[in-house]
């Protein structure tokens, strides 16, 4: 039993979970304040909505791929000890190379099409990443406030770019990719389907799935990941041990980067029929990578589930407006959610303290400890 209570890894997952229940229950409490009479068959439909058919599974799935992917760009910047605030402006120029490509690219062979566009998508994201990331490491200018002006650099220049060379008029956004550059759809657009409807779930949430399984192997068994964990948790002693503490800042940030980008890229190559909008508000996506992040304990496979789980709440909050709720509340509900998964470092300590309160008590009597 000690044993469990110690384990980090069931730590994490515990206070994740505690963060999710404390979460839906203010969320039902506003549900009453809102509408007392709807407010059980509401809460349901947020918690049953994503499974009620195969198709709102597969939305789940879809709407998950980018925010997994933004997830994993934050957490892994968290587990370098970088806060990663500019996943949104990495995601968004990502998504403005990756259409272009898609778009305008139509010499490249159909089997090639949408994997360079994703492939130069992961390039641009690096290089909007590395800007903060040599600010910090040769001028030890903070990195949040490089992203956060990385964000509306990029913001500003996608919307010149898309009206200068990817304006689709009629519709106030950026053209579409041709068929070539669509994402292959590995059949789930047969399986989560309901009539002649499918979801837009497409390769991309496997794809994100692997990439996530492939940073955790990185960050757990490669010297490198060591390196660039060791530079997080202490600089100093990082830089004692013989560990180039500037390369890693950069390649954390460099690395963080490409992941938005390649975010980015994949849900605007789903062929989901969406195109770049002209808008003056950073993408969305890039700021639920951080509560994402947050909810997994930066831990890629947490991550994955942490991004699934968002999305999941996502169609279920759309299927509540079937009684009468407003979307704001559904907005609500949501923020609240992913406002307690903030404190998930919060319930991980206090369940480590629990679990070493025994081993204390012993040491004070002076009894002997197993």
């Amino acid at each position: 039993m000690k044993k469990l209570k110690n384990n980090a890894g069931l730590n994490s997952v515990a206070a994740s979970l505690m963060a999710i229940l404390l979460g839906l229950i203010v969320g039902f409490a506003v549900l009453l304040i809102a509408d007392a009479r709807n407010a059980l068959n509401g809460f349901g439909a947020i918690v049953t909505g994503g499974l009620s058919d195969l198709k709102n599974f597969g939305q789940v799935l879809y709407y998950a791929t980018p925010i997994i992917m933004t997830g994993l760009s934050v957490g892994f910047a968290f587990k370098t000890g970088l806060f990663n605030i500019g996943a949104a402006g990495q995601y968004m120029v990502g998504a403005f190379v990756a259409v272009f490509v898609g778009a305008k690219a139509t010499f490249l062979p159909g089997h090639l099409h949408w994997i360079v566009a994703i492939l130069l998508a992961a390039v641009i994201g690096a290089i909007w990443g590395m800007v903060p990331g040599l600010m910090k490491a040769f001028c030890n200018v903070n990195e949040v406030i490089t992203c956060i002006m990385m964000n509306y650099i990029g913001l500003n220049l996608m919307n010149l770019l898309i009206r200068s060379s990817l304006f689709d008029k009629g519709r106030n956004q950026s053209l579409q990719p041709v068929a070539s550059a669509i994402l292959p759809k590995f059949g789930f657009d047969k399986i989560f389907t309901v009539g002649a409807t499918p979801s837009s779930v497409n390769s991309g949430i496997v794809f994100a799935v692997l990439i996530g399984i492939l940073l955790y192997i990185i960050l757990q068994k490669t010297t490198f990941g060591y390196e660039l964990k060791a530079c997080g948790f202490n600089r100093n002693a990082a830089k004692y041990a013989g560990i180039n503490e500037r390369r890693s800042i950069i390649l954390s940030m460099v690395i963080a980067g490409a992941l938005a980008g390649v975010g980015g890229a994949l849900y605007y190559l789903s062929g989901a029929g969406t195109g770049i909008p002209i808008t003056e508000e950073l993408a969305a996506e890039g700021f639920d990578g951080i509560p994402v992040a947050l909810l997994g304990m930066s831990n890629p496979i947490g991550v994955i589930f942490a991004g699934i789980f968002i999305s999941y709440l996502k169609v279920g909050g759309t299927t509540m407006q079937v009684y009468g709720f407003a979307p704001q509340i559904i907005s609500i509900i949501t923020a609240v959610i992913i406002y307690f998964s903030a404190f998930s470092l919060f319930f991980k300590g206090l369940l480590g303290r629990l679990g070493k309160r025994p081993v204390k008590a012993e040491k004070q009597k002076g009894g002997a400890v197993k």
